[in-house]
């Protein structure tokens, strides 16, 4: 690690550079302060007969994504209900949905040519039964078309061919799933520019979109023997990588660990401690606590190439999935109201890390927030310094007033906002 994890020079540009990769980062004078982005200059009415047909993601539109591995349902009390029959897809109300991603980043003959992937059995009795009821089997053959016109292949030889009756199949036994928000619009929205964000759900509403990602990623590594990691993300918005815009999060098994965790893996067999001592105690020296509750703390993150929040689980587990329901909440709030914080018009992107299950160095959970306010160019591409337009300590500051008046309204959770918050202690550290 640099001596100087964070400077300011005389001039009042802050230099950066992170604890955990080494990315170097400044915030220079005349380019720093910029305003977040707001609601677009043009918008358009949105007809209540449409609210729910504006994307695939949509409740009125169910049909065009691949059968459900499980849904959430409220009413008449909470509930998740797995691989919903074609027939019953209108039968309730899916507060959350997981899917399969009809456009992998592994496939099934990934994991097959490389692993030797059998489609288990249950999955395949199950595929087959959702196939042999005439409304899964033009369900699947739709979805299977939607899929062949994207490729360039002739959708009307969709699911006719031999090959794709085994596509079919392994629509059911993906390793990349999506992770959906029942709305587009916020509900009763009149303009469409109206998102229903991260931030605009109510803490419980967010709380139940995490939990069920979260069991999603325990699922993966459950059901995908070869997978080393499962990745979770989000990207907001299309300037931050999303298809559609509509609240979703994405859930991908993959066969190594990752660079990153490799790396903080050599880190910590010499620095145990390193999340406390290199992350989080800098932070506190550098006065850049956000807010804190009793299971996780935020802080605005050093060294990142965008405006960045972390989110660090306290607790003593590092798995998500071996999280409590309270402590997987605290977290959950805390990502919630730095979401609220940015707004529905901030492009962003949440990168979820965890320690991998056959690891066993100490790393927390956390979550990384980015607001994509800035475009990377050939200055960064030449030099790999990157130009990050919001310094950590005017984004603490610009938090820490917003959360104040989140939370006067009683938008977000009850947290401890700046100075309120203690001196976070990582459970692993003690």
């Amino acid at each position: 690690m640099a001596e100087h994890p964070l400077q300011r020079l005389a001039d009042g540009t802050v230099k950066q550079v992170s604890p955990l990769t080494g990315t170097t980062v400044w915030t220079v004078p005349g380019r720093a302060h910029r305003p977040l982005p707001g609601a677009p200059e043009r918008r358009q009415p949105v007809d209540p007969s449409q609210a729910d047909m504006l994307c695939a993601f949509c409740a009125g539109r169910y049909r065009e994504t691949p059968p459900e591995k499980s849904r959430l349902v409220l009413d008449p009390h909470p509930r998740v209900i797995a691989h919903v029959p074609a027939a019953e897809l209108d039968a309730t109300v899916a507060e959350v949905r997981r899917i399969p991603n009809l456009f992998e980043i592994l496939s099934v003959d990934y994991w097959r040519a490389n692993h030797g992937f059998e489609v288990p059995r249950a999955v395949r009795d199950r595929a087959e039964a959702y196939l042999a009821d005439p409304a899964g089997a033009e369900h699947v053959q739709g979805v299977l078309r939607s899929r062949a016109l994207a490729a360039g292949r002739d959708p009307d030889l969709a699911s006719t061919a031999p090959e794709d009756r085994q596509a079919a199949i392994d629509l059911f036994a993906g390793s990349h799933d999506v992770v959906v928000a029942r709305r587009h619009l916020v509900d009763g929205a009149a303009f469409d520019d109206e998102l229903a964000g991260s931030g605009t759900l109510t803490p419980d509403e967010h709380h139940r979109f995490v939990a069920m990602t979260v069991d999603a990623i325990r699922d993966l590594y459950q059901t995908r023997p070869a997978a080393l990691y499962v990745a979770a993300f989000q990207n907001w918005l299309r300037p931050a990588g999303a298809s559609f815009d509509h609240l979703h999060k994405q859930v991908v098994a993959i066969d190594e660990h990752g660079p990153q965790v490799e790396h903080e893996r050599v880190r910590l067999r010499d620095e145990p401690d390193l999340y406390q001592t290199q992350v989080i105690d800098v932070a506190v020296e550098h006065g850049l606590v956000v807010a804190q509750n009793e299971h996780a703390v935020a802080i605005a993150g050093v060294g990142h190439r965008y405006p960045a929040f972390e989110v660090y689980s306290t607790a003593r587990e590092h798995l998500p999935w071996e999280h409590d329901e309270a402590q997987v909440r605290g977290v959950s709030d805390l990502l919630h109201a730095l979401h609220a914080v940015g707004g529905v018009h901030t492009p962003s992107n949440e990168e979820w890390h965890h320690r991998p299950p056959d690891v066993a160095e100490p790393m927390p959970w956390r979550i990384v927030l980015k607001w994509r306010v800035s475009t990377l160019a050939g200055f960064e591409g030449d030099t790999k310094v990157y130009v990050n337009t919001i310094d950590p300590y005017t984004l603490r500051d610009r938090a820490v007033a917003r959360l104040g008046e989140l939370r006067a309204a009683g938008l977000v959770a009850d947290l401890r906002i700046g100075d309120e918050a203690g001196t976070p202690r990582l459970g692993y550290a003690g």
